[in-house]
Parts: C-alpha cells; sequence; structure tokens
C-alpha cells in the first residue's frame, strides 16, 4: 500500500525577504519615540490668564440696538456691496451717529471680485480717544448677500456697533471709564465677498498700526448660541488672553459655555486655513482678533432674514459681554503675548508648537521603515534608479497639469478676483475650462505613457524597487509639508502609513490591495468632507479648493506638493493594478523620445486611415471600367 507524503508544510515569508521586505519590529519599535512628543504635548496643555472688567453696570440698550437692525433691514433690505442700497446702508449708518458727535470717515477702495468684475466698496470708520495710541477695534460690516432682507446677517452686528459706540460717546455724557487705549469703530464693506473690507483695513489703514485687539460682531442675534471664531488665513491664532476674556463674558452673560469649532475642525483649520469671518485677516497678520457670532461656520444667505426673527435676548447678552470685554481691556494692562498657534479647548488650550512635534514625530516611524527598505534594496543590488525615473515621468505629467492650470488662471478660464475666499451660495463648475484641462492633460499622459507601459513580465525586485521609489518620494513630501505648514500632516500622514505597507501586500489578492490603496486617501477626503459638509459645498467642494489656489488664497507652494504627492499615489497604483513598469534601459528605448514618437504614430495612424479609403474608392472605379 503506496503511502501518501504529507503535504508540504507552508510557511510565513522570511523577514527581510521579497515577500516580507518591511520591517515591521523597525516599525513598530519607533513608534515609542513618539511618545516623548505626546508627554510635551501634555504638559502644554494651559490655562490663558483673563482680564477682568471694572465694577460697573452695563448700559448695552438690547432694545435700541434690536429697533435699529428693524430699521436698517427695513430701509435698505439689500446691501449688496457696490449697489445703491449699499451707498444708502451707508449714509443711514452715518446718520445714526450725529446725535452721538462722532466724526466719520470714509475708506473707499475698489477690487475684483470673482463673477462681477470690478467693485467699489466703503468702509466707514469713527473712533474715541483715549490716553495711549494703541487702538481696540469694535467691528461689524453692513453689507449683506441681497437675498433677504440682512436683519440678523449683519443688521444685528450693525446695531450692536452702534449702540456699543453711544456708551463711548463724546457727547452725552457716555464715557463710561477712564479710556486708556483708543477705540476705533469700523463698518465693514464686503464680507460676503470673502471678508474685503476687513482685509484691506487690516493691509492698507493707517490706523492699523495701532492696532491691539479687535472684536468682530458679527450676526449677534439669531436663535443659536453666542459661538467665537478664532481662525485665520495662515495657521495662526489670536492671543489667548484675549480668547479666554470673551469666552468668560460669555460665560457668565449667557450661563453657558460657548460654542466653538471642535478639536478636530481645529486641526484641519490648521492644517489649510480657511474662515468666512473678518477676524481672519487680523490674526494672519498677527493682530489678535475674535469674532463673536450665533451662525455656524457657514453664515446663512439671507433667506427669510427679516426682523420678527431678531432674539433680543442674543443681543443682551453679546452687546454686554462685548462691552465688559472693552472695559477689561480698558485697566491698562496689555495682553499677554501667547502661541502663534493653538488648539483652544475651552477655557485651556494646546499650543501648537507641541501639536507640531507630535505631527512631526509621527512621521518617524515611516521613516525609518522607507529607509530600511532602501538599504535592503541596496543590500540586495536592486536598482532603485529606474524605479524612481518612472516616478520622475509622473511627476512631469502631473506638474504639467499644475502648468496647464496656472496658465488657464492667468488666461481667465476660471472666475478671478482678489485673493479672498468666495462666496459660497453661486459656486460653479467651469465646464469649458476644465474640459479644455482635461483634453491638453490626457495629451500629455499620452507623451509620458509611451515609456510607462510595461512591454514584458515585470519581475518581484522591480516592483519591489518601484514601491521604495514611490516610498521615497513620499517621504521627501513629508519633509516639504514639514518645512510649509507642519499642520497639514494630518492630511498625508494617513497615506504614509497605510501606503507603507503595500510592498507586504504584493501576493494578496487585488481587491485587497486596493482597499489598502483607497485607505490612504482619507487625508484628502477628510479636507474635502470639511468643505462638503461644514460648509455646505456638498459635490463643489472638490472645484472650490482648487478655486482658492486658482485666486492665490490658498499659497501655490502647497499646490506643488499635492502633484508631487499625486504622482507617488499614480505610482503606486499602477503597481496595485499590475500597470507597472520600470523607466526602460537606453538600448530599449526608441530613438526618438516620447514626443517625437506620438507624433510619428498619430502620423501613420492618420495615412493608413486615408489608405484605407483610398482602397475602398479604388475598388469601385475597377469594377465599373473593367
Amino acid at each position: 500500500m503506496a503511502v501518501v507524503p504529507p503535504a508540504p508544510e507552508r510557511r510565513r515569508p522570511r523577514r527581510g525577504s521579497l515577500e516580507r521586505p518591511i520591517n515591521g519590529r523597525l516599525y513598530r519599535g519607533t513608534w515609542l519615540l513618539v511618545g516623548l512628543p505626546l508627554l510635551v504635548l501634555a504638559f502644554s496643555v494651559a490655562r490663558p490668564p483673563a482680564l477682568q472688567p471694572p465694577n460697573l453696570p452695563p448700559s448695552f440698550d438690547e432694545a435700541a440696538a434690536k429697533a435699529l437692525a428693524a430699521d436698517l433691514a427695513t430701509r435698505w433690505p439689500s446691501r449688496v456691496p457696490g449697489t445703491a442700497g449699499a451707498t444708502g446702508a451707508t449714509r443711514w449708518f452715518e446718520s445714526q451717529l450725529g446725535p452721538y458727535g462722532f466724526k466719520t470717515r470714509r475708506q473707499t477702495f475698489t477690487a475684483d471680485v470673482p463673477g462681477r468684475g470690478r467693485v467699489r466698496f466703503v468702509n466707514v470708520l469713527f473712533a474715541k480717544a483715549g490716553l495711549s495710541a494703541k487702538t481696540i477695534v469694535v467691528m461689524a460690516h453692513r453689507d449683506d448677500g441681497g437675498v433677504g432682507p440682512g436683519a440678523n446677517d449683519n443688521g444685528s452686528g450693525t446695531a450692536a456697533l452702534l449702540e456699543l459706540a453711544r456708551a463711548y460717546a463724546p457727547a452725552g455724557g457716555g464715557s463710561r471709564v477712564r479710556l486708556s487705549y483708543s477705540i476705533e469703530f469700523v463698518s465693514t464693506d464686503g464680507a460676503i465677498d470673502g471678508g474685503i473690507g476687513a482685509a484691506w483695513f487690516a493691509a492698507h489703514a493707517p490706523e492699523r498700526q495701532n492696532v491691539i485687539a479687535v472684536l468682530n460682531l458679527d450676526a449677534v442675534a439669531g436663535p443659536g448660541p453666542a459661538r467665537i471664531q478664532l481662525d485665520g488665513d495662515t495657521p495662526r491664532a489670536p492671543t489667548p488672553g484675549l480668547v479666554e476674556t470673551i469666552r468668560a463674558r460669555l460665560a457668565a452673560e449667557t450661563g453657558r459655555e460657548p460654542g466653538r469649532a471642535s478639536t478636530l475642525r481645529q486641526l484641519v483649520d490648521l492644517g489649510f486655513p480657511y474662515s468666512r469671518y473678518e477676524q481672519a485677516p487680523f490674526v494672519t497678520r498677527g493682530i489678535p482678533a475674535v469674532t463673536i457670532t450665533t451662525a455656524p461656520d457657514r453664515p446663512a444667505n439671507g433667506l427669510g432674514d427679516d426682523p420678527t426673527r431678531l432674539q433680543a435676548i442674543r443681543l443682551k447678552e453679546i452687546g454686554r459681554a462685548t462691552q465688559h470685554v472693552i472695559d477689561a481691556m480698558q485697566q491698562g494692562v496689555a495682553l499677554a503675548p501667547g502661541p502663534s498657534s493653538y488648539v483652544y479647548l475651552g477655557s485651556r488650550i494646546v499650543r501648537g508648537w507641541a501639536i507640531e512635534l507630535v505631527l512631526v514625530g509621527a512621521l518617524l516611524p515611516f521613516l525609518a521603515a522607507t529607509v530600511d527598505l532602501f538599504a535592503r534594496c541596496r543590500r540586495r543590488r536592486i536598482r532603485i534608479a529606474p524605479a524612481l525615473r518612472s516616478y520622475r515621468s509622473r511627476l512631469g505629467f502631473w506638474l504639467w497639469c499644475g502648468a496647464i492650470f496656472g496658465v488657464f488662471t492667468l488666461a481667465g478660464a476660471w472666475p478671478g478676483g482678489v485673493a479672498r475666499p468666495p462666496s459660497l451660495d453661486d459656486v460653479h463648475w467651469p465646464s469649458a475650462g476644465l474640459i479644455g484641462l482635461a483634453i491638453l492633460a490626457a495629451l500629455g499622459w499620452i507623451v509620458s505613457r509611451d515609456r510607462l507601459l510595461p512591454r514584458r513580465p515585470v519581475r518581484p525586485e522591480e516592483e519591489l524597487a518601484g514601491h521604495a521609489a514611490a516610498l521615497l518620494a513620499l517621504a521627501v513630501v513629508a519633509l516639504l509639508v514639514t518645512a510649509t505648514n507642519p499642520f497639514a500632516l494630518i492630511f498625508l500622514l494617513p497615506s504614509l502609513h497605510v501606503w507603507l505597507w503595500l510592498p507586504q501586500l504584493r501576493e494578496s489578492p487585488v481587491w485587497a490591495r486596493a482597499v489598502v490603496l483607497v485607505g490612504g486617501l482619507a487625508g484628502p477626503a477628510l479636507l474635502v468632507w470639511s468643505f462638503a459638509g461644514r460648509y455646505g459645498l456638498g459635490w463643489d467642494a472638490p472645484w472650490y479648493i482648487a478655486w482658492l489656489y486658482a485666486l492665490g488664497y490658498a499659497p501655490p507652494a502647497g499646490l506643488a506638493i499635492v502633484l508631487g504627492w499625486a504622482a507617488a499615489g499614480g505610482q503606486l497604483a499602477a503597481l496595485t493594478g499590475g500597470r507597472y513598469a520600470p523607466y526602460p534601459a537606453a538600448a530599449d528605448r526608441p530613438p526618438r523620445g516620447p514626443l517625437r514618437e506620438t507624433v510619428r504614430r498619430l502620423v501613420l495612424a492618420r495615412r493608413r486611415r486615408r489608405g484605407e479609403r483610398g482602397g475602398e474608392r479604388e475598388g469601385p472605379r475597377r469594377a465599373l471600367h473593367g
């Protein structure tokens, strides 16, 4: 009787082999080093001190403020910048200051607005002088979107600004306290177009040199609870002492903590700075500024915003809290400087440099494993150069796409304007420009793909080299992100740590590799989700983000880094789908370059089509003439 030999035992591939090239022990062990930045982060949590106001009764009259907001919304319901309604609202605002003895002055300027062209804007300023030239700015915008009367957004903020001015008016005995600092009241224009008026004041107004703090009032009579907005156009934050003073006064007036963005949303805002509120341009320039509002991250479009919906209780709470904050800063105690960026947890902050340290520390396991993979390839004499040249070709294609995007921007294919966030209410994909971009991008891909297509079976060593080259490129991208904005690592880290294991899964089913590849897109998906849900853009979010780069609001260096990341992702996608090939050696390449070879093939194909058509016509002629 024949003895059946036992089935050979299936052993797990040896560490360091082609099947298990990633050093898992090194990767896991390097995570222990991240514990030190986490410990530093825990000790960086601090409670900023709040300024205490004098024991004075508030003089803010919510009934008068509500009447002013209703009057503005009734008389000038449409206050779109550059229109007759905006001019009428400006005159109405100045007329309300007549009894108080203020001398108003206008700051008129023009700016390009996407979809509207050159628009005229007017900021209105008036001041109460103090003992010092240092100035506290109290600000609110007058304009609205023209969809509704704009009673809350921002008739309520304008009315609160006027009522606060009455408390410090030169006439009528309105001086509450001895003013150590001057107070500048500013009624801005162009908030619906990305805060153009506030940005112009922060950049060009002569008064900006002496500003020590900015309090912005925006939609302060809505049904929602009081909230504070802190984000800027760059990864900065206002002085923690100002934020804590406002938080404490709002909590005292309302009986509960004011709303704020969640920790995750604050991290997203630091990684990709964006704000719809007017504190942003001041925070960007290092001027402490906070917006107090009852509106969400995306202000309402104004539909149904009529005077009957104004909440007097919100006007009272926010108006009195703002007045207490002004009085607290008038005690002659300068705001203590704090970290340039932080995450605000409500009465406590986590310093931004500590968060950056943790994010940079999270790079170490990926970098260690990638360098180890490169060293193993070198020890096995696996050539990385062809794989790097393959990545270079893909990078050239993505840079070509970026160059076309830039040329189309200069040619006016996208709605252009000032470098401010465009309106969220009228976002349209520019179909003609995007189709042209797609056609030119496809032509670029036809040229570049000639030397990227596999023409022979690819050896396992060459596939591993392709993975190593892509991971090395991602390491360079990570270092560039760290040098420009370390907070943006929140969008990059998922792809680094997930895609690192693709070389380990080369023998796995295609669906498993595809899942890992898609999982690495979690970081960019987080950014798109933030704009799609938080700002209500939905499927328009990808174009809106690209539009921010076209307008110059988002930094061009960030776009170049994204293109480098996309090239590495493209190479990993080709490896996952079995369409990768190393860059051919000189002996294997045709004598012509990719551009000449592509033109030659197109010409030959056209000649063949002409020959086939000529043969079809020649056949009937011969049959006719015998």
